[in-house]
């Protein structure tokens, strides 16, 4: 395996890490408005991300950090060619971030509103993007000979986009409610697993479209073998959440996202950028990565860096393992200044 394979391999696991943390976040972060019932349980949701969301953040720099340093041609094509809805996610997570830090500054209920609303749309509009942005890396953009798009600002916005967009806030959402159904007791436990069972089929329909049809496009008989995995892993979880089995309906949901990961990432190799235009001008492993010299350096980088990334957050998790629940959420404090 050359270092060139070994990057896209690195770059394929950074994403389904994001999607996996940052999604049930995001998740989390749109339900504000839908599914929380008064203030209390609002605090009760925001709680449950407090410690970890800007660590989950992380997960995305690296994945972004990393393309650039392993394959500069396809995040140059990528990123020039996606400015617009790269701009909206990067607003997207800004508005997320401020709402979570400001919404607890003020005591009315409108600015309450307020900021609970930028937090669900900032997670809407994140999770969106990103789905459009992995959903073409997957099935091409149009791109010339020289992996510069043609064609105007709105070029990218195509069914691919979209799906892949309501595929990554599709599992958000689900992956929102089995955060919820483990990380609290009480009510709120109870309505999000219930939500759970009702709504995961549809959830993650997008996503499963989105893996069927990349197997269309491009797949081979090893790429289906992942795919079948999947389904079976989004079964079990709808089982175990069934069956109020809360840890194993969370981790299936991990093995789901991991192996459809697989499934799309594998029928996609050695292309990492499709050209919509001619099958000539794709990139590939080969001709989009960094000189073998650089992607030797970088490894080392990552041998050390890496394991301390996930170590530290595991950590995290563990120091915030508790539930949370309405009981453990105290009475709102206002400070009078004389």
């Amino acid at each position: 395996m050359t270092l060139a394979t070994f990057w896209f391999i690195v770059i394929a696991f950074l994403w389904v890490g994001y999607l996996f943390l940052e999604g049930f976040d995001l998740g989390v972060g749109m339900l504000m408005k839908v599914f929380a019932r008064d203030e209390r349980e609002r605090r009760v949701l925001l709680n449950t991300i407090g410690p970890v969301w800007d660590g989950n953040e992380v997960w995305l720099v690296t994945a972004g950090a990393m393309t650039f340093a392993a394959f500069p041609y396809w995040y140059a094509s990528l990123f020039s060619a996606l400015y617009l809805p790269l701009t909206l996610v990067l607003l997207g997570l800004i508005f997320r971030a401020v709402a979570i830090e400001y919404r607890g500054k003020g005591h009315t209920q409108r600015w309450r509103d307020r900021w609970d609303w930028a937090m669900a749309l900032g997670s809407f509009v994140s999770a969106f993007g990103v789905g459009a942005a992995l959903a073409l890396t997957s099935t091409g953009l149009p791109l010339n000979e020289n992996g510069d798009r043609v064609g105007g600002a709105f070029a990218w916005l195509t069914p691919w986009a979209v799906l892949g967009g309501l595929a990554v806030v599709g599992f958000a959402l689900i992956h929102g409610c089995a955060f919820l159904m483990l990380k609290t007791d009480g009510e709120i436990r109870h309505r999000a697993r219930r939500a759970l069972v009702r709504w995961l089929p549809l959830g993650i329909l997008p996503l499963a479209a989105w893996a069927v049809g990349v197997q269309f496009l491009s797949g081979e008989l090893f790429s289906l073998i992942p795919l079948a995995v999947a389904v079976v892993a989004v079964v079990v979880a709808w089982l175990m959440a069934y069956r109020e089995k809360e840890g194993l309906s969370f981790a299936f949901l991990g093995v789901f996202l991991l192996a459809g990961a697989v499934s799309i990432f594998a029928a996609m190799y050695p292309v990492v950028l499709p050209s919509t235009l001619d099958a000539a001008w794709n990139l590939t492993v080969e001709n989009a990565s960094s000189t073998p010299y650089t992607l030797k350096v970088i490894t080392w980088v990552s041998v050390f860096g890496l394991p301390i990334v996930v170590l530290y957050q595991g950590w995290t998790y563990w120091v915030f393992r508790k539930r949370v629940s309405t009981q453990s959420i105290p009475d709102v404090h206002k400070i009078s200044v004389q």
